[in-house]
């Protein structure tokens, strides 16, 4: 079984640059979860490298296959230099943990809740899963294992997320995109959503 958590890193660092920090969290019964800093300009972006050391099992099944399964790697950006966003690691690497600790499988449309704000003075205490391909193309694995996904993460306010879950995520994105939602702001206020 090859160790996929060199190429992930080779991935992120040929998308992103060469990361200026780089923090790791090893939670009891877990395997260690790093979460990696980028700064492109006044854009900030952290990214988790551990999440994809194993693929993600169905909770439900009696036996976790140890190749096949969906993997990923989630990726934060944020504007720089406006709040203390460099506190989000514990919580990005909580979110990384939650497959293994949890039993979750992460997939686009999911919301992730920390309970806590994302770093102090947020005003989001969870995150909307994206799509990935975008910022960091998906990482081929040998078959049968499953790429790797980069998938980006859209902070919520508490009442966006109660909004997500009655209308979807679809609808939530299309509410941020049609109001010109500044996703990046480390500050935002949330969207209107009358």
């Amino acid at each position: 079984m090859v160790d996929v958590l060199p190429l992930v890193e080779a991935r992120l660092c040929s998308a992103l640059g060469e990361p200026d920090a780089r923090a790791a969290v090893t939670f009891l019964g877990t395997d260690r979860i790093e979460v990696l800093r980028f700064t492109d300009g006044d854009v900030v972006r952290y990214a988790t490298l551990g999440m994809s050391a194993q693929p993600m099992a169905d909770p439900t099944a009696v036996l976790a296959d140890p190749v096949k399964g969906p993997r990923a790697e989630l990726v934060l950006s944020v504007r720089h230099g406006i709040a203390d966003t460099d506190k989000v690691l514990r919580p990005l690497a909580v979110l990384a943990a939650s497959p293994q600790v949890e039993g979750v499988v992460v997939v686009p449309g999911a919301s992730l809740d920390v309970g806590d704000p994302l770093w102090p003075g947020a005003p989001f205490t969870s995150v909307l899963v994206a799509e990935s391909g975008g910022l960091v193309e998906d990482l081929e694995l040998d078959a049968p294992a499953e790429p790797v996904r980069f998938l980006p993460l859209l902070p919520m306010t508490p009442n966006e997320a109660a909004w997500k879950r009655v209308h979807g995520s679809q609808a939530l994105q299309e509410r941020w995109l049609t109001r010109g939602t500044d996703l990046r702001d480390p500050l935002r206020t949330s969207v209107a959503l009358d």
